[in-house]
């Protein structure tokens, strides 16, 4: 969601606020500003739409001299997008300045409060609450560190926050609780940052807050405090991605770059979990004896990580014959699960730092269960808070729409399935050693459906279909799974209304909405449910629908019979399917927002990480 980037150091701190925050206009925002200690005094310079707006207004930074400061570009939440609602926030006097991501829930009778203290209000947001609680117990107390703690107490929600104070030329305060927060060691300069890429160019050390900590920082030292205010040492850690990594490398399109990515994601992903012949999980301590005791797997997530999910039921089910159960992370914390020690909550989520998402594993560690998070970040909040964690070795994934995360929590299914099933037992020899061959070949498979000839086939379908403005996509059993994902992508970045539905569910109501022109993606992988999947093409065109079909190398001659264009995958175990018929699809999506001039890697409305709920 909101961008945070905070600097005390020897440069101008307005350029590299700037260039910071462009490394985060994937996470989405509408408005963008920058405070900075400039000639004896804290400057704004805000403005509604994109960073370029804002780089303009500032001259790339020129107008606002000086060597502290920090920048924030807002995803609307309180009051619409405008100058007055972008971050920073001033307070009433002008003696503090903040920076604030996540949601204040008691914004509305702590205004009431200040309003009765003589401070007034600038904006819609809750934010200048925040600036206006610190400035009145800094009036009251004239001790900073004491007035962030007093209004860290009387605020309740979510937030990440940098503060300046007119008092204090040379530092900065940043806290959290519940939303992202990085502090970043540099040679005589210090950064604070929502994510990693924004600070990547400049340091590789780094440490990330827990909830409840603060930092207060100048160009040269940092001192970290805990929840309850105690000064502690914090270890940085050393961040290991390239550059590269976090930038488009000649690709148009961040999104672009990461489906060509996918081979190498699942082989780091893959390769280091397979030893001798065996799927190994050192990360996870899952002994016979406990999996033994399991009656149920949650999988809890949000968005396409919730897809994974569905695609798990399958899966686990078949491998380990224990039931599973998917469950949007929104819901599973209000709907009292069932949940003890004979109960394993499967968490997933990219960033790990999914708002809805974290508080779902937190309610499952209250409920006596075992948590196990399937994350892509290292040191986020969701790998700290669960029992066991396995990565997914993604690397940074900056495009709003997922791909090569989505495609690497598949992969992290698999080898978990394969895991549980050899220690139950659940899982034939010989399957196993089908799964493991499929697995293994699986990046080079990816990579065959990524060549010249077959993405322009899908470009080549993209065009045909791009002004069809109602999708359907159906199929049957893991395809009905696949068919969720392909369906959000257009949705997230085409803006195309898209639904996706099991192909047997049509003729009880979906089929009401087929008409002329309407079209309709029909994925046919699953071979024993081939012909079945036909006969829904089948009904659908007498409607008058144009129909893409998907579907393998053993029946790319024979879907021709039904369908007006088809994208054919290779051919893999069964269960292991969908990480080949997904990648058309993404491709599928990525194209069609292009033939609509669509903002394929920042759509509207959205965001990378939801880190408030």
């Amino acid at each position: 969601m909101c961008g945070i980037v905070g600097y005390a150091g020897s440069k101008q701190a307005a350029p590299i606020l700037l260039d910071g925050l462009s490394r985060l206009e994937y996470r989405g925002y509408d408005s963008a500003g920058l405070c900075v200690f400039s000639e004896g005094e804290l400057k704004l310079a805000k403005s509604k739409g994109r960073l370029a707006v804002l780089r303009t207004k500032t001259e790339n930074g020129a107008t606002l001299p000086g060597y502290l400061g920090i920048g924030h570009t807002r995803w609307a939440t309180h009051g619409a997008p405008s100058d007055e609602n972008a971050h920073p926030q001033l307070s009433t006097n002008g003696s503090i300045c903040i920076v604030h991501n996540g949601i204040i829930e008691n914004f509305l009778p702590l205004k009431e409060f200040l309003l009765k203290q003589g401070k007034t209000f600038r904006s819609e947001t809750d934010t200048e609450v925040i600036a206006n609680l610190l400035e009145y117990y800094y009036e009251q107390e004239n001790d900073l560190m004491k007035a962030v703690r007093l209004t860290l107490g009387r605020i309740e929600g979510s937030y990440a926050l940098g503060i300046l104070c007119a008092d204090r030329p040379d530092s900065m305060i940043a806290v959290k609780k519940d939303s992202p927060l990085i502090f970043g060691f540099g040679e005589g300069e210090n950064f604070i940052a929502s994510d990693v890429p924004a600070i990547l160019p400049y340091t590789r050390s780094v440490v990330y807050l827990n909830d409840g900590d603060m930092v207060v920082f100048t160009k040269n030292a940092a001192q970290f405090y805990d929840a309850n205010g105690t000064p502690v040492r914090k270890a940085p850690e050393h961040i290991e991605w390239e550059m590269s990594a976090a930038q488009k490398g000649g690709y148009p399109h961040f999104m672009l770059k990461e489906i060509y990515d996918q081979p190498k994601a699942l082989r780091d992903t893959i390769n280091p979990r397979i030893r001798d012949g065996r799927v190994v999980l050192d990360d996870v301590k899952l002994d016979e004896g406990y999996l033994r005791g399991l009656r149920r797997i949650y999988m809890v997530a949000c968005g396409s990580a919730s897809y994974v999910g569905n695609h798990a039921k399958y899966i686990l089910e078949r491998t380990t014959r224990i039931q599973v159960e998917p469950v949007l992370a929104s819901e599973f914390r209000y709907s009292e699960p069932v949940l003890g020690d004979d109960t394993l909550v499967i968490i997933i989520s990219q960033s790990g730092e999914t708002a809805d998402t974290l508080a779902a594993l937190r309610e499952a560690n209250a409920r006596g269960a075992r948590t196990l998070a399937i994350v892509n970040v290292v040191g986020s909040a969701i790998s700290k808070a669960a029992h066991d964690v396995i990565y997914t070795c993604a690397g940074p994934e900056i495009a709003v729409a997922t791909t090569k995360a989505y495609s690497t929590q598949l992969a992290v299914i698999y080898l978990l399935a394969m895991y549980i099933g050899e220690k139950l037992g659940t899982l034939a020899p010989e399957c196993y050693a089908a799964m493991l061959e499929g697995l293994q070949r699986l990046p080079d498979q990816v990579a065959q459906i990524l060549v010249p000839e077959n993405l322009a086939k899908i470009e080549e379908a993209a065009e045909a279909f791009s002004r069809n403005h109602d999708v359907f996509f159906i199929g049957r059993n893991l395809d009905s799974a696949t068919c969720l994902e392909g369906s959000l992508k257009l949705k997230e970045i085409a803006y195309v209304h898209s639904e996706a539905y099991p192909a047997g569910e049509l003729k009880h109501g979906p089929i009401s909405l087929i008409e002329e022109e309407t079209l309709v993606v029909a994925l046919a992988t699953v071979e024993k449910l081939f012909d079945k999947t036909m006969a829904n093409v089948r009904e659908v065109k007498a409607r008058g629908a144009h129909v893409l079909g998907v579907t393998t190398e053993d029946f790319a001659g024979e879907i021709t019979k039904y369908v007006d264009r088809s994208l054919i995958v290779p051919k893999t175990h069964p269960l292991l399917q969908p990480s080949l018929t997904v990648i058309p699809l993404q491709a599928f999506a990525y194209y069609i927002a292009l033939a609509r001039g669509c903002d394929v890697d920042m759509p509207r409305n959205l965001a990378k990480s939801v880190t408030v709920e």
